[in-house]
């Protein structure tokens, strides 16, 4: 009796996203607001792949939230009662203060971990030209670039996404995928293997996404003051950095930054014409 043939079961692979700054370009009137309060003059977007056991990460993220909100010092900041209050506290870099970030900190430093990161320079004429002028597809082109090489390989592919506002909408996602697979295929053909899955998270559901939270805003804090510390500090996490259109040093792939080749206080962006 012949025997059936076996089935491979197609493996599933977690990465979680996050994105730091915003894809403001413009205030009222077309007006040029880069680098104002509360713009910033950079958009990123991180990925984080885990390389200790998902499960046990975020089970130790959790208890760490919980001390923090259980410490009669921590507990009374201002920023940690309002998340508390809003439904239980969770790390978020640009909110903790000092003192709180040095508790996960401590703890990012030791967790093995690759994160990439895509910063794009807000540059408007190519916001205009390569963009139309929108801001969801300047976000899905930028999105794409994480995506792209991670099509090739088989299985299922889940992408546990913070929730940000429009610009994590299941259409914008779906271009962003759909930009991806017409690159990929241009490079390697046709033959794309992973199945993709967008999976919209918060912050306080999913405690993975704080990981990559502060991963990202540790680069982010290079490009837009120049301050290193943070990311210095975490590098070992930080498996590569792209700043994506710095158009002087695409020869040689010169804007692709990692362990070897760390980013510096150098790195800073300023608003167009500074």
């Amino acid at each position: 009796m012949s025997e059936e043939p076996t089935t491979v079961k197609s493996k599933t692979h977690h990465r979680f996203i996050d994105e730091v700054g915003d894809t403001t370009f413009y205030g009222s009137k077309r007006k040029l607001i880069l680098g104002q309060e509360g713009v910033s003059n950079g958009f990123g977007i991180g990925l984080l792949k885990l390389n200790e056991p998902i499960d046990e990460v975020r089970r130790r993220v959790d208890q760490l939230q919980q001390e923090v909100e259980a410490d009669g010092l921590l507990s009374t900041i201002p920023s940690v009662q309002k998340r508390i209050d809003s439904g239980g506290f969770f790390f978020h870099a640009c909110k903790d203060t000092p003192d709180v970030r040095l508790v996960f900190l401590r703890y990012l430093r030791e967790l093995k971990c690759e994160a990439e990161v895509v910063m794009a320079r807000k540059i408007p004429a190519m916001f205009e030209a390569r963009h139309h002028g929108h801001e969801d597809e300047f976000y899905a082109d930028i999105l794409s670039h994480l995506i792209k090489p991670r099509v090739k390989r088989p299985g299922t592919l889940v992408l546990n996404i913070a929730q940000r506002g429009s610009s994590t909408r299941e259409k914008i996602l779906n271009r962003a995928l759909e930009i991806a697979l017409e690159r990929a295929a241009k490079k390697w053909g046709s033959d794309l293997q992973a199945r993709v899955v967008f999976n919209i998270q918060t912050p306080r559901t999913e405690p993975l996404l704080n990981v990559a939270d502060y991963l990202c805003w540790s680069v982010q804090r290079v490009f837009e003051k120049g301050e290193t510390r943070y990311y210095d500090y975490l590098q070992k996490q930080i498996r590569l950095v792209v700043d994506l259109y710095d158009s002087e040093k695409y020869k040689g792939s010169q804007n692709y930054y990692g362990r070897n080749n760390p980013l510096t206080a150098e790195n800073k962006i300023g608003p167009p014409n500074t």
